[in-house]
């Protein structure tokens, strides 16, 4: 019989934060799910502990890490934040004191949708500050820290992404040539990689670990 757990998603909202929301409601190993948000998430559910936050505040609500599996879906572009400062708050302070504040109140996994192609020394901004932020993370030592690494997401996003838009109608015909090394960067769908993040959580496997399309695909068809 597995161990009752409690999650604490941030980024509910978000395109797989919201995938992944319902499936951890769904899910009978949480009894208690806490999402923190800057809106509601429109849900109703017994197990559901939703806080409307400041994040940048975000230690006013330490109380609410006291969980077993934290699972950080934020995320947006330079575009939508409107200046790299801002991106790189939303993508990297924020995480990063989730994780803090998850390590300092004893969580033991940490999950984060990061990127493919995240490393601290690219020349790209956007991969630099995943990278970086994942390099902040490791230094934190979780006893289970998982790094989710997508291409392009595909799914129904409250804002229009070009790049995804035409991913999402040449993906059926262009996908099946990215094969061996090249699978890595197969778009996927965001409902996938929330799958795959709870039957990693639930996998629970120790340490660093880090996940492209081909674990994600697989630990996805394995919770389907």
């Amino acid at each position: 019989m597995e161990k009752k757990r409690k999650a604490l998603i941030i980024g509910a909202t978000g395109l797989v934060g919201n995938e992944l929301l319902h499936r951890l409601l769904d899910s009978e190993v949480y009894v208690e799910v806490t999402a923190l948000v800057r809106r509601p998430t429109g849900l109703s559910n017994m197990k559901l502990n939703e806080r409307i936050i400041d994040f940048d505040e975000m230690e006013k609500a330490v109380d609410e890490f006291k969980v077993d599996d934290v699972f950080c879906c934020l995320g947006t572009t330079i575009k939508k934040a409107g200046s790299k400062e801002a991106f790189r708050k939303v993508d990297y302070d924020y995480p990063l004191k989730a994780a803090e504040l998850a390590k300092t109140s004893g969580a033991s996994q940490y999950l984060l949708v990061s990127a493919i192609g995240a490393d601290p020394t690219a020349k790209v901004f956007y991969s630099r500050v995943k990278g970086e932020l994942e390099s902040a993370l490791i230094a934190l030592q979780f006893d289970s820290l998982h790094l989710m690494h997508p291409s392009l997401l595909l799914g129904n996003r409250d804002e229009f992404r070009t790049a995804e838009a035409l991913s999402g109608i040449l993906s059926p015909v262009f996908s099946p040539l990215l094969r061996g090394r090249m699978a890595r960067f197969k778009p996927i769908k965001a409902e996938d990689v929330a799958c795959a993040m709870l039957q990693i959580a639930l996998d629970g496997e120790k340490g660093t670990n880090i996940y492209e399309w081909p674990e994600l695909h697989e630990a996805a068809a394995r919770r389907a």
